[in-house]
């Protein structure tokens, strides 16, 4: 499956957005920008390479045709990047975006996660940055640090990000924690992801390496790691893997 878009943070702070539009559509838009610290010009701004307009497709079309990256507000055909709901636990920030197909669902997206995260949460992101050195100390080996911090941040782990864990040694947590590895197979009835359970759906998440048959569909592989080693097999591997290592098959392909 292709991605719409790829969701990028852009660091604004110091840097000229071109905003176009009246006064009421604009304003909005101001705020955010002003939010994000960018400098908000005006269209003839000759530094600027992103620009935001309210309500005017000539506008739209002379800053294309000098290279300007252009969101058209309420016109997702004309963007060059949309903007999306913000989720705001500094320096965590949770983006939804719907390609600018659904403003409403992605606000309504929005709020549910409002409710689901603690306000503690960037605390948390503070407090594992300020962790790296000893945590490079406690675990040399990259990968093995890696699975432990994973395990701890798992649902249920000892600094599951969906409780509060404002002042907690972050250290000892993630030290007192259990990495999964080794082999775990998945036989799956439905090519659909959606038919996934929440274990399948965490061990996909957590695998250092996925092993597949061919009939196996993206779909459901994309639900591991980006970074996970990717084995195209006609049986299940071995065990002797560092890490995890999740082998998956469809029923019935004979694995």
């Amino acid at each position: 499956m292709t991605l719409h878009s790829l969701p990028l943070f852009v660091r604004l702070h110091g840097r000229p957005v071109i905003l176009v539009g009246e006064e009421e559509a604009a304003a909005p838009k101001r705020r955010l920008l002003e939010r994000a610290g960018a400098i908000v010009v005006g269209e003839d701004d000759p530094h600027a390479r992103l620009a935001i307009v309210a309500d005017d497709a000539a506008a739209v079309a002379r800053l294309k045709a000098r290279g300007v990256l252009v969101n058209a507000v309420d016109r997702p055909d004309l963007c060059d990047f949309t903007l999306p709901a913000i989720v705001d636990r500094a320096p965590v920030i949770i983006a939804v975006g719907t390609g600018g197909v659904s403003a409403g669902l992605a606000a309504a997206l929005r709020q549910r996660l409002e409710a689901l995260l603690p306000a503690s949460l960037g605390r948390l992101a503070e407090a594992l940055h300020a962790a790296r050195t000893a945590l490079r100390a406690h675990y040399p080996d990259g990968g093995e640090r890696r699975r432990a911090i994973g395990a701890a941040l798992a649902a249920g782990g000892a600094l599951d990000p969906l409780e509060d864990h404002d002042g907690a040694d972050v250290i000892a947590a993630i030290a007192a924690g259990g990495a999964a590895t080794g082999l775990e197979r998945l036989v799956l009835a439905s090519a659909d992801p959606d038919d996934l359970t929440l274990r399948q759906a965490r061990l996909l998440a957590a695998a250092d390496r996925v092993t597949h048959r061919a009939d196996v569909p993206p779909a459901i592989l994309n639900r591991a790691r980006a970074d996970a080693l990717r084995q195209l097999t006609a049986a299940a591997p071995g065990d002797d893997h560092p890490g995890l290592t999740v082998d998956v098959s469809m029923r019935g392909d004979g694995a």
